[in-house]
């Protein structure tokens, strides 16, 4: 699914935004890459870490293309060090941070009585402590800049349950306590703590799917009568 297309008719809305700083984990494909564009249509300057390091590529080019000011980061923010070398990257580059969208996730998920430690503790890696830890870097360069956003990419399996959802609907639970409780807190230095909850959505993994019938089926349970598609997220 090629998003150009999508988003290259955009025309920017927040001249606020331009030239802000903005930092989109999983920008490689997806829903990530999605918000990268948009973000980039309005003049932010892009963030834009991910492991797949071919699709970053192909990614950051369309961006540059686009006339976007873009740095790519080939990294695994499930590690702590590299998180600390991402924002250190960042801030050598723009000077700042204004807009962290913490949107990169395992996405796999079990039955509950299936053996899935393995996926656990993947998901409570990634999902989990990865947006919380690039949270805390984050805002900490809020704090002592001019505030700032921070966007946490949850899932409606936060609020109702997928039938076959773990360990991934936990984790998505976990990023709603983690916003509100971050809200309540961070609110004091003029950085705004928010979640989006994103439903069936158009991506590259739907595209894969080897029963698409099954998914246009489902769409039909959505009040649209359409799946969601990333320039809705």
């Amino acid at each position: 699914m090629d998003l150009r297309d999508e988003f290259e008719s955009i025309e920017p809305r927040y001249p606020e935004l331009r030239g802000r700083v903005a930092v989109v984990t999983g920008a490689a494909k997806g829903i990530g890459q999605g918000i990268a564009f948009r973000l980039a249509a309005e003049g932010m300057r892009i963030v834009a870490p991910d492991v797949d390091s071919e699709s970053l590529e192909v990614t950051a080019g369309m961006l540059r293309d686009g006339g976007a000011e873009v740095l790519p980061f080939h990294g695994d923010l499930s590690k702590s060090e590299e998180i600390e070398e991402l924002f250190d990257a960042t801030v050598q580059a723009f000077g700042s941070v204004d807009l962290l969208v913490n949107n990169a996730a395992d996405l796999f998920r079990k039955y509950f009585l299936d053996d899935h430690e393995a996926l656990l503790d993947r998901q409570l890696a990634t999902n989990v402590r990865s947006p919380y830890l690039c949270s805390q870097r984050a805002a900490a360069i809020m704090r002592a800049g001019n505030g700032g956003s921070i966007i946490h990419i949850s899932s409606v399996g936060a609020r109702r349950a997928h039938h076959r959802g773990f360990p991934y609907d936990v984790t998505k639970g976990a990023i709603n306590a983690l916003t509100m409780a971050m809200a309540i807190e961070l609110g004091q230095y003029g950085i705004r703590v928010n979640a989006i909850g994103p439903g069936l959505t158009h991506t590259y993994l739907t595209d894969a799917l080897t029963d698409p019938d099954s998914y246009r089926e489902a769409a039909e349970s959505v009040p649209l009568r359409r799946y969601g598609t990333p320039s809705d997220i």
